[in-house]
Protein backbone atom coordinates (compact mmCIF):
# COMPACT_ATOMS: atom_id res chain seq x y z
CA UNK A 1 0.00 0.00 0.00
CA UNK A 2 3.22 2.37 1.25
CA UNK A 3 3.76 2.13 -2.91
CA UNK A 4 0.35 3.29 -4.04
CA UNK A 5 0.61 6.21 -1.54
CA UNK A 6 4.36 7.42 -2.91
CA UNK A 7 2.52 6.57 -6.81
CA UNK A 8 0.10 9.12 -6.06
CA UNK A 9 1.99 11.47 -4.88
CA UNK A 10 4.68 11.37 -8.15
CA UNK A 11 1.18 11.33 -10.39
CA UNK A 12 -0.01 14.38 -8.22
CA UNK A 13 2.97 16.65 -8.19
CA UNK A 14 3.49 15.80 -12.58
CA UNK A 15 0.04 16.99 -12.85
CA UNK A 16 0.64 20.47 -10.55
CA UNK A 17 3.86 20.42 -12.39
CA UNK A 18 2.48 20.74 -15.68
CA UNK A 19 -0.51 22.96 -14.57
CA UNK A 20 2.16 25.26 -13.56
CA UNK A 21 4.43 25.06 -16.48
CA UNK A 22 1.37 25.91 -18.53
CA UNK A 23 0.81 28.77 -17.01
CA UNK A 24 4.36 30.09 -17.64
CA UNK A 25 5.55 32.63 -19.89
CA UNK A 26 8.43 31.64 -21.56
CA UNK A 27 11.59 33.30 -21.01
CA UNK A 28 15.03 32.63 -22.71
CA UNK A 29 18.60 33.10 -21.27
CA UNK A 30 18.81 36.50 -21.92
CA UNK A 31 15.71 37.40 -20.88
CA UNK A 32 13.67 37.91 -23.83
CA UNK A 33 9.92 36.96 -22.70
CA UNK A 34 7.52 35.52 -25.27
CA UNK A 35 3.58 34.71 -24.57
CA UNK A 36 3.19 30.91 -23.63
CA UNK A 37 0.26 30.54 -26.16
CA UNK A 38 -0.45 33.92 -28.39
CA UNK A 39 -3.14 35.85 -28.25
CA UNK A 40 -5.85 35.61 -31.71
CA UNK A 41 -7.06 38.28 -33.79
CA UNK A 42 -10.78 37.01 -33.71
CA UNK A 43 -12.40 39.99 -36.26
CA UNK A 44 -11.66 43.14 -37.75
CA UNK A 45 -14.65 45.59 -38.86
CA UNK A 46 -15.63 48.94 -40.32
CA UNK A 47 -18.77 50.73 -39.25
CA UNK A 48 -18.93 52.20 -42.73
CA UNK A 49 -17.56 50.88 -45.70
CA UNK A 50 -17.96 53.62 -49.00
CA UNK A 51 -14.84 55.15 -49.59
CA UNK A 52 -13.99 58.85 -47.97
CA UNK A 53 -16.70 58.09 -45.48
CA UNK A 54 -17.04 60.13 -42.60
CA UNK A 55 -17.20 58.78 -38.88
CA UNK A 56 -16.31 55.34 -39.43
CA UNK A 57 -15.26 52.90 -36.45
CA UNK A 58 -12.48 50.10 -36.84
CA UNK A 59 -12.94 47.42 -34.24
CA UNK A 60 -10.34 44.94 -34.33
CA UNK A 61 -11.40 41.68 -31.37
CA UNK A 62 -8.44 40.15 -29.98
CA UNK A 63 -8.68 37.17 -27.52
CA UNK A 64 -6.25 36.82 -25.16
CA UNK A 65 -6.71 33.06 -23.88
CA UNK A 66 -6.16 31.67 -20.58
CA UNK A 67 -2.55 30.01 -21.37
CA UNK A 68 -1.41 32.70 -22.73
CA UNK A 69 1.36 32.96 -20.10
CA UNK A 70 1.81 36.86 -20.29
CA UNK A 71 -0.94 39.46 -19.81
CA UNK A 72 -1.41 41.86 -23.14
CA UNK A 73 1.05 45.22 -22.77
CA UNK A 74 0.24 46.57 -26.14
CA UNK A 75 -1.09 46.38 -29.43
CA UNK A 76 0.90 47.66 -32.86
CA UNK A 77 -1.67 47.78 -35.81
CA UNK A 78 -0.13 48.45 -39.56
CA UNK A 79 -1.55 49.13 -42.34
CA UNK A 80 -0.10 46.65 -44.99
CA UNK A 81 -1.61 47.88 -48.61
CA UNK A 82 -4.29 50.22 -50.00
CA UNK A 83 -4.30 52.26 -52.29
CA UNK A 84 -4.44 55.30 -49.35
CA UNK A 85 -2.92 55.52 -46.19
CA UNK A 86 -5.75 55.93 -43.33
CA UNK A 87 -4.83 58.54 -41.00
CA UNK A 88 -6.11 58.13 -37.56
CA UNK A 89 -7.26 60.54 -34.30
CA UNK A 90 -4.92 58.75 -31.99
CA UNK A 91 -6.98 60.76 -29.14
CA UNK A 92 -9.90 58.96 -29.83
CA UNK A 93 -9.01 55.54 -29.61
CA UNK A 94 -11.12 52.91 -27.16
CA UNK A 95 -10.87 49.73 -26.03
CA UNK A 96 -13.83 47.49 -24.05
CA UNK A 97 -14.12 43.57 -22.30
CA UNK A 98 -15.54 41.24 -25.27
CA UNK A 99 -16.42 41.29 -28.99
CA UNK A 100 -17.45 43.67 -31.01
CA UNK A 101 -20.59 45.26 -30.04
CA UNK A 102 -21.08 43.42 -26.87
CA UNK A 103 -20.40 46.86 -24.94
CA UNK A 104 -18.24 45.44 -22.46
CA UNK A 105 -17.12 47.34 -20.07
CA UNK A 106 -14.26 50.07 -20.61
CA UNK A 107 -10.61 49.29 -20.81
CA UNK A 108 -7.69 51.82 -19.55
CA UNK A 109 -5.70 52.71 -22.66
CA UNK A 110 -2.43 54.18 -21.14
CA UNK A 111 -0.73 55.73 -24.26
CA UNK A 112 -1.94 55.58 -28.42
CA UNK A 113 0.99 56.79 -30.91
CA UNK A 114 2.60 56.36 -34.00
CA UNK A 115 5.61 54.70 -33.89
CA UNK A 116 8.28 53.11 -36.48
CA UNK A 117 8.41 49.39 -35.70
CA UNK A 118 9.13 46.61 -37.70
CA UNK A 119 5.83 44.71 -39.57
CA UNK A 120 5.57 41.28 -39.34
CA UNK A 121 8.57 40.76 -41.98
CA UNK A 122 11.08 42.84 -40.02
CA UNK A 123 10.49 45.95 -42.32
CA UNK A 124 10.21 49.30 -40.52
CA UNK A 125 6.75 50.67 -41.02
CA UNK A 126 4.21 53.19 -38.91
CA UNK A 127 2.35 51.61 -37.09
CA UNK A 128 -0.67 53.06 -34.89
CA UNK A 129 0.56 51.33 -30.97
CA UNK A 130 -2.01 50.83 -28.32
CA UNK A 131 -0.05 50.90 -24.92
CA UNK A 132 -3.00 49.62 -21.78
CA UNK A 133 -2.24 50.62 -18.21
CA UNK A 134 -2.71 48.14 -16.60
CA UNK A 135 -2.36 45.38 -19.17
CA UNK A 136 -4.85 43.09 -19.97
CA UNK A 137 -4.80 39.61 -18.43
CA UNK A 138 -5.16 36.54 -19.46
CA UNK A 139 -8.63 35.20 -20.33
CA UNK A 140 -10.06 38.11 -21.82
CA UNK A 141 -11.01 39.09 -24.87
CA UNK A 142 -10.47 43.15 -25.69
CA UNK A 143 -11.90 45.59 -28.73
CA UNK A 144 -10.35 48.12 -29.78
CA UNK A 145 -11.70 50.91 -31.37
CA UNK A 146 -9.79 53.10 -33.70
CA UNK A 147 -11.02 56.27 -35.31
CA UNK A 148 -10.03 56.94 -38.95
CA UNK A 149 -10.46 60.91 -40.09
CA UNK A 150 -12.23 59.57 -42.78
CA UNK A 151 -12.24 56.11 -45.00
CA UNK A 152 -9.61 55.55 -47.53
CA UNK A 153 -10.68 57.63 -50.77
CA UNK A 154 -9.41 54.90 -53.04
CA UNK A 155 -11.99 51.72 -53.12
CA UNK A 156 -10.48 48.42 -52.47
CA UNK A 157 -9.54 45.65 -49.97
CA UNK A 158 -7.31 47.28 -47.14
CA UNK A 159 -5.49 44.95 -44.76
CA UNK A 160 -4.07 46.02 -41.39
CA UNK A 161 -1.47 43.80 -39.43
CA UNK A 162 -1.76 43.31 -36.01
CA UNK A 163 1.21 42.31 -33.66
CA UNK A 164 0.87 41.98 -29.19
CA UNK A 165 3.42 42.55 -26.99
CA UNK A 166 3.61 40.88 -23.56
CA UNK A 167 4.82 43.09 -20.79
CA UNK A 168 8.80 43.67 -19.90
CA UNK A 169 11.94 45.49 -21.58
CA UNK A 170 12.98 42.40 -23.70
CA UNK A 171 9.63 41.05 -25.71
CA UNK A 172 9.01 38.79 -28.49
CA UNK A 173 6.00 40.64 -30.47
CA UNK A 174 3.36 38.23 -32.04
CA UNK A 175 2.16 38.98 -35.08
CA UNK A 176 -1.52 37.78 -35.08
CA UNK A 177 -2.53 38.42 -38.86
CA UNK A 178 -4.33 40.89 -41.06
CA UNK A 179 -7.75 42.38 -40.53
CA UNK A 180 -9.22 42.45 -44.07
CA UNK A 181 -11.18 45.95 -44.52
CA UNK A 182 -12.67 46.18 -47.74
CA UNK A 183 -14.30 49.89 -48.87
CA UNK A 184 -16.43 50.58 -51.98
CA UNK A 185 -17.55 53.40 -54.37
CA UNK A 186 -21.12 54.59 -54.83
CA UNK A 187 -20.43 52.60 -58.21
CA UNK A 188 -19.59 49.36 -56.73
CA UNK A 189 -23.27 48.72 -54.94
CA UNK A 190 -24.83 46.12 -55.44
CA UNK A 191 -28.42 48.24 -55.00
CA UNK A 192 -29.37 51.03 -57.45
CA UNK A 193 -32.19 53.17 -56.70
CA UNK A 194 -33.27 54.54 -59.99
Amino acid sequence: MNWLWKGSWWAAAAVVWVAVDTAAAVQLADGTVYFTQPPRLLEAVATQTAASAWGSRYYFTIQLPENSGESLQKLAIFQHNGSDTVRFDLAATRANQGNYGAHGSPLTVGAVTQESLPDYAGREKSALVVTFSPPVPPGQTVTIALHPKHNPQYPGVYLFGVTAFPPGDRVHPQFLGFGRLHFYSNDDWPVRFW
